[in-house]
């Protein structure tokens, strides 16, 4: 029987508050949670803000891992067993403001307070997918639509509610390292979609919703075109003007045993 002296845990008031083994901190744009290589002591969960999560390999060369929103978690690898280091680096992309939860405190509250235990694990399933999904987009597609992509993330289409559609404050060589290309290829891509009216531009980039097309329909102009049907085996199109020949089977001969 519950206590009529014990209250109900809020996790949302949790983390929106600071407290014994917590704190709120203000970061600026490029300013960052952690570096990679930094004792793993922290959870961060972004209140309000942008940032990215990168990792630099040893020839200095940069790749972004992820980006970042409020209501994410950050640094979740300080609750591993044994304390050790950040793999990579969280900087703010915008202002930004996060708690921060000491590691023996975040370990506390997830053992006592199934409720936030609840809030994490839904976190973690989220970014596993996330990063999966991200992952694919490395793979298979073109720098076009990682582009595309990128920006609809930024914006939060997907996400509960209205999207922003107006996105932080970005450079096109920041968006060129987030999805492995050149700045160069960037402004084309950037000043197409303009064209084509998926983006606008009014002191900040506006993303519309037409750039959903991009993603999931491939409905750029070269794709709109009519493509030639593909033929079954055996089936030849009425449109082919080749002479087509036909090759007569030859009988199989049987010799008889002497």
């Amino acid at each position: 029987m519950t206590s009529p002296n014990h209250k109900t845990f809020d996790p949302a008031a949790f983390l929106a508050s600071a407290g014994l083994g917590r704190r709120i901190i203000e970061l600026n744009p490029k300013e960052t949670f952690f570096c990679q290589g930094d004792a793993a002591d922290s959870v961060f969960y972004l209140q309000k803000g942008r940032a990215r999560l990168t990792v630099v390999s040893e020839n200095g060369k940069e790749a972004t891992i992820t980006l970042l929103s409020a209501t994410d978690f950050v640094g979740e690898e300080s609750l591993a067993a044994i304390v050790g280091l950040h793999l990579a680096t969280a900087t703010a992309v915008n202002s930004c403001t996060a708690l921060r939860i000491g590691r023996e405190e975040m370990i506390r509250v997830m053992h006592d307070e199934p409720t936030f235990a609840d809030v994490f694990l839904r976190f973690l399933l989220v970014r596993s997918m996330r990063v999966q999904a991200d992952l694919v987009d490395q793979l298979f597609n073109s720098s076009e639509k990682r582009l595309a992509r990128i920006l609809l993330l930024m914006a939060e289409f997907g996400k509960p509610g209205e999207p922003a559609t107006f996105i932080p404050s970005i450079t096109q060589q920041t968006l060129a390292d987030m999805i492995g290309t050149t700045r160069s290829r960037v402004s084309f891509f950037m000043n197409r979609f303009r064209k084509l009216g998926f983006i606008s531009y009014s002191g900040r980039i506006q993303v519309h919703k037409s750039l959903l097309n991009v993603v999931l329909l491939d409905q750029l102009p070269e794709h709109n075109a009519k493509k030639p049907p593909i033929p079954f085996p055996g089936v030849i199109p009425e449109s082919s003007s080749k002479t087509v020949r036909t090759f007569r089977r030859k009988p199989i001969r049987r010799f008889r045993s002497a």
